[in-house]
């Protein structure tokens, strides 16, 4: 096989790998004057200047910092702040798809990317838009009915996922999500042909070339069920949302039924992503 040829093994292969403090500085003049010992005969005169002064400056010095509130305002990059901005939150994963039911004779195994920004209204609900690309092999028998060599099956998506988090306050916790939205799927069969290729030095090689396909739009559904692992803990001033995370979900696809010359049936399967959320 050529090295051109073995791209589609690796691209599967690839699927499978925050405020600064602010400080408040006190009046240090008026203290510092008051410890200035005279040298001169106006000195108890200069002392009760000096007193006077320390003292009206006291009167109008800024009060400490309560560090309650100190922590709120320089608190940890989160949604503890009320900035919209730390609301955002994003995520970005891969993983493997199985089919199911009676999809397996028209799609079999492949693997998924999944990236995904959306906003936390409360520590316990957020919703995010995810864009998903998965690529399915074919299985042989549908490939062999094609009189083809190979074949493969691209979905791509763009969907809504609300998900809450059933334990926020957890360092572990597990969430529900699911959603739905828009999906297309094209469906391509391959023949390996001829190609002169050159690298160190040239020679005849081969390439898959589609021969065939067809492609669908439609809307689709997902629901799914997750885990979720802090990697940093705001207590010891780290960052306590980034979280490892992993999730599977049963995805419903309405394919073109096998009469039409757009699609073999409603596609069934149920992706697994391990990724990072934040």
């Amino acid at each position: 096989m050529s090295l051109r040829g073995g791209q589609p093994l690796l691209r599967r292969a690839g699927y499978l790998v925050i405020p600064a403090v602010f400080a408040i500085s006190m009046m240090a003049a008026p203290a510092a004057m008051a410890q200035v010992q005279p040298s001169d005969g106006f000195a108890s005169s200069t002392q009760g200047l000096v007193a006077d002064d320390a003292a009206l400056a006291g009167a109008f010095a800024s009060p400490a910092p309560i560090s309650g509130a100190a922590g709120e305002s320089s608190g940890h990059y989160g949604y503890h702040s009320h900035d919209w901005s730390s609301h955002l939150t994003f995520e970005g994963g891969g993983g493997a798809n199985a089919p199911i039911g009676n999809d397996q004779p028209f799609i079999t195994w492949g693997g998924n990317f999944t990236v995904g920004a959306g906003y936390k209204f409360t520590d316990r609900i957020s919703a995010l838009i995810e864009y998903q690309f998965m690529d399915n092999k074919l299985p042989g028998g549908l490939i062999a009915d094609a009189k083809a060599e190979g074949g493969h099956a691209h979905i791509w998506s763009f969907t809504v996922a609300p998900v809450i988090d059933l334990f926020p306050k957890r360092k572990n916790s597990v969430y529900v999500t699911g959603g739905g939205g828009f999906y297309r799927k094209v469906t391509s069969f391959t023949d390996p042909e001829e190609v002169e290729e050159c690298y160190y030095f040239c020679g005849i090689g081969y390439e898959n070339v589609v021969v065939s396909h067809f492609s669908s739009n439609q809307g689709g559904l997902n629901v799914g069920l997750g885990f979720t692992h802090k990697l940093g803990s705001a207590s010891t001033g780290g960052d306590d949302r980034l979280k490892l995370y992993a999730e599977a979900r049963y995805l419903w696809i309405n394919t073109p039924g096998l009469n039409s010359t757009d699609g073999l049936g409603t596609t069934g399967l149920i992706p697994v992503t391990i990724g990072l959320r934040f």
